[in-house]
């Protein structure tokens, strides 16, 4: 089955106004079988975004109306393409019981889900990872070097991986090597490796997915998917399902890279 697991829509703060029906569309038009609609989730309560326009996920008063909507679409097009419901949830070291609360009173409400890692926390101050690469640069600074960044980013991850989120945990780890975005302009002198292959024996002991996202490919700094290629064929050699996902925030992009990640 084609499937596209993580699209973004018009609810999301940094995205396209594109609607939800052109998404629809596309994904048909590409031959999708079936996508997944994954907004970014609502940030915990008392979490404050340490981005500059503070726009990185939908408000919590939009949830009813954003549930409504997907679910408008998906019953339209039932007969043409299967939607499902699904958030991008943030895991952020420290609001474990606010992300818990959160989807106790919402998962019941969805498809599917991606806990995704963006936010990495250095003392009380918290970064987001993925903004740009000049706050990257902030970031290093914080952190004392880009190994010391990778340790963090890394270690963020293992924690979502671990920790328990309630019944409604996500079971798709979002783009497991976001960390690399930028790594044209800062390059890291370790690999990494044995904490990544560690990390997908976590995976795979929690019975989890990975996100097999496309993005990467196309931002000039990154030039390749989250996870990269070596990632992926460990995480094949450990069956671990990996669900793609072209983190499409405009309709166009929806199924960029489908083809290039599954090539081989």
């Amino acid at each position: 089955m084609k499937i596209d697991g993580h699209i973004h829509t018009p609810f999301c703060p940094h995205g396209s106004k594109d609607l939800l029906y052109q998404y629809v569309e596309r994904a048909i038009e590409l031959g999708f079988e079936k996508i997944s609609f994954t907004e970014h989730a609502p940030l915990p309560q008392g979490f404050i975004d340490p981005t500059p326009m503070q726009d990185s996920a939908m408000r919590m008063e939009e949830m009813e109306r954003y549930l409504l909507e997907i679910g408008r679409v998906k019953e339209e097009f039932k007969n043409d393409l299967s939607i499902q419901i699904g958030l991008e949830v943030d895991y952020i070291e420290g609001y474990e019981d606010e992300t818990r609360q959160f989807l106790d009173e919402y998962g019941s409400y969805l498809d599917d889900s991606i806990l995704s890692v963006h936010f990495l926390r250095k003392d009380s101050a918290y970064y987001c990872l993925d903004y740009s690469d000049d706050m990257f640069s902030i970031i290093i600074e914080q952190f004392g070097s880009v190994e010391k960044v990778y340790e963090a980013y890394f270690k963020t991850v293992r924690n979502s991986i671990e920790k328990d989120l309630g019944e409604y945990k996500p079971q798709r780890i979002g783009h497991i090597t976001l960390v690399h975005k930028f790594k044209q302009r800062f390059p890291c002198p370790i690999d990494f490796k044995e904490t990544i292959i560690d990390l997908l024996e976590k995976v795979r002991h929690h019975n989890l997915q990975l996100d097999y996202n496309a993005a990467g490919l196309f931002k000039p700094l990154c030039q390749e998917a989250y996870p990269p290629q070596w990632v992926v064929q460990e995480a094949k050699n450990k069956k671990i399902p990996l669900v793609y996902g072209s983190d499409a925030h405009c309709a166009k992009d929806l199924g960029q890279g489908f083809t290039t990640v599954f090539k081989g």
